[in-house]
């Protein structure tokens, strides 16, 4: 009974016709604002199409880069199956002039057979470097893992971890290893530190 009373009391106050007209245009201008409108619609399309074409772009510079830089890896390292196999020549002609005694006399025509595989060896070593490729003969430097392959440990007095023997030098191609070296490696003595940033 009290709820019919304060309703009634509503509805027989005055309100002002300024405000009525008032609250029915913020209704109307929500109403507008919900509606979709051909030019809400062409918005929405122009900016997805703006967020398509920014992805696009983005992508494209993406694969560009990729692609420069594929370029560059390829001009850098396309040799390196080839170098890997001329590596095998080069272990070969230094097996051959270290097995020639430098003490003994040997008939001049052995000596120029010697003296041209010297010679052959330099100018592999030579278009090696033109290439990129360089020799890594890391004996007295401390072990690492990146650019070298133990082969044994040796207990010396040489501080731990020390490159005592070199069995096999390695090679690098630009700043990619071509063939570790396979090493002996020092054991027992005082710890080194190795930089490993290389």
């Amino acid at each position: 009974m009290t709820n019919n009373k304060e309703n009634n009391d509503i509805e027989d106050q005055d309100v002002p016709e300024e405000e009525i007209e008032e609250q029915l245009e913020a209704t109307d201008e929500e109403n507008i604002e919900d509606e979709v409108t051909p030019l809400s619609v062409a918005e929405d399309q122009i900016n997805d199409l703006r967020d398509k074409l920014l992805r696009a772009v983005a992508e494209t510079e993406n694969v560009r880069r990729r692609s420069e830089k594929e370029k560059v890896d390829a001009a850098n390292y396309a040799v390196t199956n080839f170098a890997r196999d001329m590596l095998a020549i080069g272990d070969n002609l230094s097996r051959a002039l270290e097995s020639m005694p430098e003490d003994t006399e040997v008939p001049e025509n052995i000596k120029t057979l010697i003296d041209g595989v010297d010679m052959t060896q330099r100018e592999l070593l030579n278009i090696f470097e033109r290439h990129g490729i360089q020799k890594v003969d890391p004996k007295g430097d401390a072990f690492d893992h990146n650019l070298h392959q133990a082969m044994f440990e040796a207990p010396t007095e040489d501080p731990n971890g020390t490159i005592i023997q070199v069995m096999q030098v390695g090679y690098k191609i630009k700043e990619r290893l071509l063939r570790p070296a396979m090493v002996g490696v020092s054991k027992g003595g005082p710890e080194i530190k190795v930089d490993t940033k290389a």
